[in-house]
């Protein structure tokens, strides 16, 4: 078993030389969007990232085949809402699937002819969902970042509007005093709008990039104002205290839901445990011999 195992270790590392030795030595042209991630993305890619990417890049356009034209489109938006984390672009998506999977299936089938099915499981799914992790995670932490900033960002952009600045000034200079992911949205937002495109499609545009039901609200509640004529400072104050309303609401269905997941909890851990330490203090003190109580005879 031991044996199998490092022979497994032993080929993955060959596998990995010779394909890097066939890298260095071929000019085998990238597909675009990797050449360039590679080129200009690598001080936001782990050397980890890197070395995944370059070793299943040969692999990326057979993934992408496989994906279809469609999920090609929705594993690109879902890596626009999580921001492209660590440099992330479909095609090295497509570079880290394949790699990840070809590990996993390895992995499983060794696992399987060891009789450890449990493990081959744990390995099959490390093949077939590592490469979206990140992305999860990254379009989670993103949301609530950009949930918690928008609020406070509306209402300074407000009073900068209030004070006599035109609304797309007024988001340039407010965005240039912000860091985060949202700042960063409302740039690619303003250059959209320089290069030329319509002030709705850009704001379209910055809500489909970003899974965010207040992102949401913004967009709907500054376009139906635009299209009313009411004015926008005013619209900008009611969206923000639209937004933390919910957020209290929301907040407080939390605070519901978590009791009964609390209550379980206590149930299910604490209780049997107390009582053991209960139980087996009262033994002790009543300097009762538990040998003699569990061997009678």
């Amino acid at each position: 078993m031991l044996a199998l195992l490092l022979g497994l270790a032993m080929g993955a590392a060959v596998f990995g030389i010779v394909m890097a030795l066939r890298l260095l030595r071929t000019a085998t042209p990238l597909p675009p969007d990797l050449a360039l991630a590679l080129e200009i993305g690598s001080t936001r890619v782990t050397a980890t990232g890197s070395a995944v990417d370059r070793l299943g890049m040969r692999f990326a356009p057979l993934v992408l085949r496989l994906m279809g034209p469609k999920g090609v489109d929705r594993k690109r938006r879902r890596i626009d809402q999580a921001g492209n984390p660590q440099g992330l672009t479909v095609e090295r998506y497509a570079a880290r699937r394949a790699v990840y999977g070809i590990f996993g299936a390895l992995a499983t089938l060794s696992f399987i002819a060891n009789g450890w099915p449990f493990f081959a499981l744990f390995a099959l799914a490390f093949g077939a969902f590592a490469a979206d992790a990140v992305i999860w995670q990254s379009i989670r932490e993103r949301r609530d970042v950009i949930d918690r900033t928008l609020p406070d960002f509306l209402d300074v952009l407000a009073v900068v509007v209030s004070a006599g600045l035109g609304f797309r000034q007024a988001l340039e200079r407010v965005a240039g005093r912000y860091e985060g992911p949202w700042a960063d949205e409302v740039r690619i937002t303003l250059r959209q709008m320089d290069m030329g495109v319509s002030r709705r499609q850009a704001f379209d545009d910055l809500r489909r990039r970003n899974d965010s039901e207040p992102v949401n609200q913004f967009v709907t509640a500054l376009q139906q104002g635009e299209e009313l004529g009411a004015p926008i400072a005013e619209t900008l104050i009611q969206i923000a205290t639209d937004m933390r309303r919910t957020d209290a609401q929301n907040s407080r269905r939390r605070a519901a839901k978590a009791i009964p997941k609390a209550t379980l909890a206590t149930l299910v851990f604490m209780v049997p445990a107390t009582m053991i330490v209960i139980v087996v203090g009262m033994v002790l003190g009543s300097g009762v011999n538990i040998t003699d109580i569990l061997n009678p005879g």
